[in-house]
């Protein structure tokens, strides 16, 4: 399935938490935040994703397979289905200064086999652990991420991505956030295994890498310091655009007059028409619309559904779309 590439907001929550997970558990992971971040921020769902609550408000949601395959080439559903089950029978461990937590990711998942689609239950907790930014977040690119073979160029594009000065880890907090304290116990072994594969693939596809320095304490290596390389020949323009647009004013291009009528009549806040913008310009420039008048026409008709907004905006999709088949 092709991935509609986008920087996806993390909770530091979800970067720094204990873990460790296969290509694929993070796979799986990066579609379920892009999928609550775009809920709470009102923007477009997948048609192929469904989302149901229990009385308890676990939420139940079924995915297709494809959209845990890295690109369409990727055929390896037993690999996908073997994370599905492992992330089963993994909690999430995260501690701050205040708290210790354990919290299953999924539960009851369940593979339709002739349609591809995997349904599972996540824990509201979980749901909150995606969407808490109060110890602050990291971005990075969804398809850059999905792309990586190795979990630790995952981890390390999370850490250091949008950085732009040094950071220092020691190893043992490394370890313990890798959930790799057991392996490697000779430090060689930790950078040629661990540091240099996550570089390699960081150097060769991705907006961030970095360039590090071992620091000792005495004789012996302790900690290492990160500094953060910015490749912008990685990253994709399209999303560059597109965060460029945003930060110009609607009124650039929006007529002020469906600004005004939008935020009074369909009660869109500035944001909601932000995210929004392309369709709506779309809409005010088509030659075959008249904008202005299908708001103000729709109006009543929009006051009886029970999300105004979300109604306005496919009935301008599909006033659109038949007027390009026209």
């Amino acid at each position: 399935m092709k991935i509609n590439n986008k920087d996806l907001i993390q909770s530091y929550i979800i970067t720094s938490a204990k873990y460790d997970y296969s290509v694929y558990e993070k796979r799986i992971l990066y579609r379920l935040i892009e999928f609550f971040q775009s809920l709470t921020k009102g923007e477009k769902l997948n048609h192929k994703v469904h989302l149901t609550k229990d009385l308890f408000d676990v939420s139940i949601i079924t995915m297709p397979i494809a959209m845990f395959l890295n690109g369409e080439e990727d055929k390896n559903h037993s690999r996908v289905k073997e994370a599905i089950r492992s992330l089963e029978n993994k909690k999430f461990e995260y501690e701050d200064d205040r708290t210790w937590e354990i919290i299953r990711i999924i539960s009851e998942p369940k593979i339709d086999k002739y349609k591809e689609f995997v349904t599972f239950r996540i824990n509201p907790k979980v749901v909150q652990a995606f969407l808490d930014f109060s110890k602050g977040f990291s971005k990075y690119e969804l398809a850059t991420a999905m792309q990586f073979e190795s979990v630790y160029a995952m981890r390390f594009y999370e850490l250091l991505s949008g950085q732009k000065t040094p950071i220092t880890y020691s190893i043992e907090n490394l370890k313990i956030m890798f959930q790799i304290q057991d392996k490697y116990a000779k430090v060689n072994d930790f950078f040629r295994k661990v540091i240099e594969p996550a570089k390699k693939e960081l150097d060769k596809s991705s907006p961030y890498s970095f360039e590090y320095k071992p620091v000792k304490t005495g004789r012996k290596i302790t900690a290492i310091k990160f500094y953060p390389i910015y490749q912008p020949q990685n990253r994709d323009m399209r999303i560059e655009a597109k965060k460029l647009k945003k930060n110009t004013s609607l009124r650039w291009d929006l007529d002020i007059m469906i600004i005004n009528y939008l935020k009074e009549n369909y009660i869109f806040s500035e944001d909601e028409i932000q995210n929004n913008r392309d369709l709506f310009i779309t809409a005010q420039n088509s030659p075959k619309f008249d904008l202005m008048y299908f708001l103000s026409e729709q109006k009543v008709n929009a006051r009886n559904k029970a999300n105004p907004k979300g109604w306005i905006i496919n009935a301008i999709k599909k006033q659109l779309a038949q007027g390009n088949e026209k």
